[in-house]
Formats: structure tokens, C-alpha cells, sequence
């Protein structure tokens, strides 16, 4: 929470979520728990903030940022998830992605490039999406029937805290949208063709809103006592790296950000122009200041793993026993002599896109 006017940071609540690994190169995580962390966040904020003296009817809007790609199926009657959600740096696709690939001209990674701004990867949610259509008997099932709902995090977590299965809102924003392999980045709509490409039905996808503006009110948590922020309009949705940039103020074209966290990713805001790049970035909407406000778009060099390598010196090979010593070990040496290590645990992403690499 932080103050409007002066953007000092008032209070704050992180909460670790927990990364499954079903098979190698597969990475999960469970929408409850996600759903559940962004509750006991905002609680404890708030309590953080009465301890401070700081009164909590103050906050006007809650804005929702998650990490892009990531995709959730849930059925709207029961407002339960049908599987876990499939994570960006997820790698079970590989072979859907193939198999697309055969379906283009010269197998063209590029061939959706001037809609989406994107090249056919593991990456994006569209290849994500068909693999939980064609292996996941229950979200087929669901789908027939009519009681599907696709989205990423942030349309997840819309629709629960507005009402969930009693009227919830299925949106998303442009910046997220952006990252699916299903929008059309220029016209601002899903693509019917690229829909059609995919076998995706139309149906089950989220309405498109800009990234600032009302899109419903925040409800109280059936399964908890307190909803401290009942009532607070939801009025803010950027999918994270576009959060960054915006929070970085990078709002001149030209102007760029780097954030490193699981990843790592180069924003660099092109203004109102959709510029594409012949070196393997990747063209993204930037953000949408509001239902009448113009797009503005980016060029993004997208690194998939980053902060994760560390975690796995700490975690599986046990160099080091706190992330923070791994910046203590990498200052005492002089010098690599020439040898580097190349984490390609997911592939490489930008400027390659190519899936099997490895580290």
C-alpha cells in the first residue's frame, strides 16, 4: 500500500508460493493457494496498517499484477480450478508447439509476428491452453458444456474477489491479453483466425479492458471472517514486467526498465507505435491508461530464468546457503578463465526461441 500523492510505501505482506514440478521441465502452482496468499497479503497488510495508525478506509483502489502467461482453466459454477496452473516457464508444450509448426508454411515461428508481436514458443499462454485441452479429460468435459473460463493469474484472482461463481467479472487487460498468441495487438481484440489456428473457442476467453479503470468491487472471502478491503474498487490490472515499467515511470518513448526476479526482462516503451524487431525481441503492449486513453507499445528481450538460477545454486546444488551469499562468492573470483554457464533450464527465449536448449 503505498501513498497516492508522495509513492511512499505505507505497508506491505509477501507470501512464498510453492513451485511444483510434476516431470521435468513441467512447472505448476496451485490458483488456491494463489488466491489464498493474495487474501492473508492483504489482511495482514491491513493489520500491519491499524498497528500504524493508518486508517484503512483511506485506500481507494487495489490494483492487480501477476506474473503473464500463466494460465488457469476454472469452471464458473463451482468457481473451482480444473487443474493447476501451468507456469510461463513451463516446458510440457514443447511437442504441441511442434506439432503446430507443421501446420505453418516453411514452419514459420514468425508467421503470427505482425498480429501478436509474438513468435510460436512455449512461452505464451495459447500453446499452454491447448495442452490442457487436449490432455485434461475434465476441462474437455467442461468446455462442452459450457462451464469453462480461461485466464491468466490476474482474471483468476478478478473473478473470485469480485463475486466468483455468483457474478463474477471474466476480464483481463490489454497487457496480459498481449501475451496469449490470441490478440490482436493493433485492432485490440481476440483473433478470430489465430482462435480458429489454435482450436481455442472463443467463448471461454476473458472480455479485453484497458489496464486503469473499474472493473468491479472487491468481495469479502467466504472462507474468512474479515474482508478488510470489501468494497474497494479493483481499478488497476498490468500483467508484472508492464507493472514494472509503468512503476519505473518509463512513460517516454525511448525510456526502458530491466527487472530481474525468477527472470529477467527488457522493457523498452515505443511509444504509440507497434515496432518490430528483426533481432528476436518481442513486440508487447505496454500498458492502457484507461478506457479512451491511446496504447502505447514495447520491445521486450525476455530471459527466462534469472533469479531462479539462484535459488538452484541454493536449493539443489547447495553452493550456497542464502541466495544473498551468492553475490559474496561471485565477488571473490577474479576470473571465469574464459568459462561461463549458460542456464537454459527452460530454453532460451529472446533473441533464439529455442526450446530445447539447455544449461
Amino acid at each position: 500500500v503505498f501513498n497516492a500523492e508522495t509513492a511512499e510505501l505505507l505497508s506491505h505482506h509477501q507470501v512464498e508460493i510453492k513451485q511444483e514440478f510434476p516431470r521435468e521441465g513441467w512447472v505448476e502452482q496451485d490458483p488456491m493457494e494463489i488466491l489464498n496468499s493474495v487474501y492473508e497479503c492483504m489482511e495482514r497488510t491491513c493489520e500491519k496498517m491499524n498497528e500504524l495508525n493508518i486508517d484503512i478506509s483511506n485506500i481507494r483502489a487495489i490494483g492487480v499484477t501477476n506474473q503473464r502467461e500463466t494460465t488457469v482453466v476454472w469452471d464458473k459454477t463451482t468457481g473451482e480450478p480444473l487443474y493447476n496452473a501451468i507456469v510461463w516457464l513451463d516446458l510440457r508444450t514443447q511437442s504441441t508447439v511442434e506439432r503446430l509448426l507443421k501446420r505453418i508454411p516453411g514452419k514459420n515461428k514468425t508467421f503470427s509476428k505482425f498480429k501478436t508481436g509474438l513468435p510460436l514458443s512455449t512461452y505464451f499462454s495459447a500453446v499452454k491452453l491447448r495442452w490442457l485441452l487436449d490432455n485434461v479429460e475434465e476441462i474437455k468435459k467442461a468446455v462442452e458444456d459450457g462451464r469453462a473460463m480461461f485466464g491468466t493469474v490476474d482474471s483468476w484472482l478478478i473473478w473470485v474477489c469480485i463475486s466468483g461463481k455468483n457474478g463474477g467479472v471474466h476480464c483481463t487487460d490489454v497487457t496480459n491479453a498481449s501475451r496469449t498468441m490470441l490478440f490482436n495487438i493493433h485492432s485490440l481484440e481476440w483473433d478470430p483466425e489465430l482462435c480458429k489456428f489454435f482450436e481455442i473457442p472463443m467463448e471461454i476467453l476473458p472480455s479485453v479492458r484497458s489496464s486503469s479503470e473499474i472493473y468491479g468491487l472487491m468481495k469479502i472471502c467466504p472462507s474468512r471472517e474479515s474482508g478488510a478491503l470489501t468494497g474497494v474498487p479493483i481499478s488497476g490490472c498490468l500483467g508484472d514486467q508492464h507493472a514494472a515499467l509503468v512503476g519505473q515511470m518509463c512513460f517516454r518513448d525511448g525510456q526502458a526498465k530491466n527487472t530481474y526476479g525468477t527472470g529477467c526482462f527488457l522493457l523498452c516503451n515505443t511509444g504509440q507505435k507497434s515496432v518490430f524487431s528483426e533481432h528476436g525481441l518481442i513486440t508487447t503492449i505496454a500498458y492502457k491508461m484507461g478506457k479512451d486513453k491511446p496504447v502505447f507499445y514495447a520491445l521486450e528481450g525476455s530471459v527466462a530464468i534469472a533469479g531462479a538460477v539462484v535459488r538452484w545454486l541454493r536449493d539443489n546444488l547447495g553452493i550456497a546457503k542464502t541466495s544473498q551469499e551468492v553475490e559474496k562468492l561471485a565477488a571473490e573470483v577474479g576470473t571465469s578463465y574464459g568459462c561461463y554457464f549458460v542456464p537454459a533450464f527452460s530454453g532460451l527465449y529472446a533473441p533464439y526461441w529455442e526450446p530445447s536448449a539447455r544449461g
